[in-house]
């Protein structure tokens, strides 16, 4: 019985017109080894690029003028979202920021006297990667609330509705969620796996029934977001657990395949099934940073060893629009001016 009243609720989950697609999954095996990897799915080429960003960056929230201003600590690699927004990325020290969309997300609203900043959510990635080194350390100082989040609309008029799953070399995993405006963390290595809809405790849930079914006997198969979360949650377990670095990004990458949707994929009045456009894996042990898209035959990778992420450097742009590149191509970046963030409307 109580099984059946589960797989009602599941239904009545799954049938919720849910928001745009990703998934991210974090494997973590034997000799340090660590790797987090996830797909973009939108229904429309974002215009990505690679944004090499040095130590001491001047930046504010963009978020009107009472804005949270900040100046960098660490360098980073980051794929932006439009060139408006930074969507993916990792840091000098092997922290990764993953931005995921989120539909029941609901950002807080300032109270009287408020002494929380505004931060636009354009940038809610790029302060994590800008200013900490570990989760721990993220965590402990983002749960004081030194600013709050602002909303906006994407340039394609879509909400900014989001989450931020953050993973760092020891295999640690936080997921923050803002839900009726209240910020909600989700810490502990056990948090492998996020995609979308519902909110992560309801995704949770959700896994704990496939679980007990068995990914052997069943699972889900559409692009829907617990679908996604099932199967990735499923063969990231059962990716082997190997030091050998070829073989860990082989099967991570297989994981993050297997949750992808085709090229063209999309159903009228349902904006949730939408093409993968693109992936990352980021190999937190080695700091390499690969980046495959799915109109490219190649995949491409950035050794952070090989940049120079050192104060006054200049902001480096990988231009992806026309250009296809294969292997390492930390040595493409070109001087560019600053990353122009979306600006979210003043609080």
């Amino acid at each position: 019985m109580k099984r059946l009243i589960f797989g009602l609720a599941l239904g009545n989950l799954l049938s919720i017109n849910y928001a745009y697609t990703c998934t991210r999954a974090t494997y973590v095996g034997p000799d340090n080894t660590v790797i987090t990897a996830r797909s973009m799915d939108w229904a429309r080429d974002v215009h990505t690029n690679i944004w090499l960003f040095p130590r001491g960056i001047k930046r504010d929230g963009a978020a009107g003028p009472r804005s949270i201003s900040w100046t960098s600590k660490y360098g980073s690699v980051a794929a932006s979202f439009y060139d408006v927004a930074v969507a993916d990325g990792m840091n000098e020290k092997g922290l990764v920021a993953n931005l995921l969309y989120l539909a029941e997300s609901e950002y807080p609203k300032p109270v009287k006297n408020d002494k929380r900043l505004p931060l636009g959510i354009a940038l809610w990635a790029q302060y994590v990667l800008d200013n900490f080194a570990s989760v721990e350390e993220a965590v402990k100082e983002l749960k004081k609330e030194p600013f709050y989040t602002v909303g906006v609309m994407t340039p394609d008029n879509e909400a900014g509705t989001v989450h931020l799953a953050i993973s760092d070399p020891s295999g640690d995993s936080a997921i923050l969620e803002y839900l009726k405006g209240k910020l909600v963390i989700h810490h502990g290595k056990q948090y492998q796996i996020m995609t979308n809809s519902p909110s992560y405790d309801q995704q949770l849930a959700l896994d704990a029934y496939w679980q007990q079914i068995g990914g052997a006997t069943m699972l889900p198969g559409t692009a829907r977001a617990a679908d996604r979360f099932a199967r990735a949650s499923y063969y990231i377990k059962t990716a082997p657990q190997t030091a050998d670095n070829q073989e860990a990004i082989a099967a991570v990458f297989s994981v993050i395949r297997n949750v992808s949707a085709p090229i063209g994929v999309s159903t009228p009045g349902k904006p949730n099934i939408a093409q993968t456009l693109w992936r990352t894996l980021s190999d937190q042990k080695n700091k390499r940073y690969y980046f495959e898209s799915s109109r490219s035959p190649n995949i491409f990778w950035i050794d952070l060893s090989d940049l120079n992420f050192a104060a006054g450097q200049s902001i480096k742009k990988l231009d992806l629009s026309n250009n296809i590149y294969s292997k390492n191509a930390s040595d493409k970046f070109k001087n560019s001016e600053p990353l122009k963030f979306l600006v979210s409307p003043s609080a």
